[in-house]
């Protein structure tokens, strides 16, 4: 039987409040994914750091200025890494419905899965 790697995505967004640990619950029962939450802000719920950096395999950002803080904060970190901006608004509470849709098409497409 072939080994399969699980991949590592980690998602990103401002507090950690609404989007990312949305987009970590509406995947974490993937069995393809190893997937976690963060957020760029000092005073988010969880905090993103090196240790995560080095972890994705990738990485879902819910805006540019997620994608620009990552980079400014672990630059040499990131070199390698995919980063994979999904332009997605804070304007969503968390597991809003209309949240949920998307996040199950944008990324599932980007990885090529699909969900039950």
């Amino acid at each position: 039987m072939k080994e399969h790697k699980e991949t590592n995505v980690l998602f990103i967004c401002s507090r950690n409040q609404w989007r990312s640990p949305t987009a970590e619950q509406v995947w974490i029962n993937h069995p393809e994914l190893a997937v976690s939450s963060a957020g760029t802000s000092p005073n988010a719920k969880r905090t993103v750091n090196a240790k995560m950096m080095q972890w994705a395999d990738v990485i879902f950002v819910m805006e540019q200025k997620h994608k620009n803080r990552l980079k400014a904060q672990f630059g040499d970190l990131l070199t390698y890494k995919d980063i994979q901006v999904l332009d997605i608004a804070d304007e969503y509470q968390y597991m809003d419905n209309e949240l949920v849709s998307i996040i199950k098409q944008s990324v599932g497409s980007y990885l090529a899965l699909t969900l039950a």
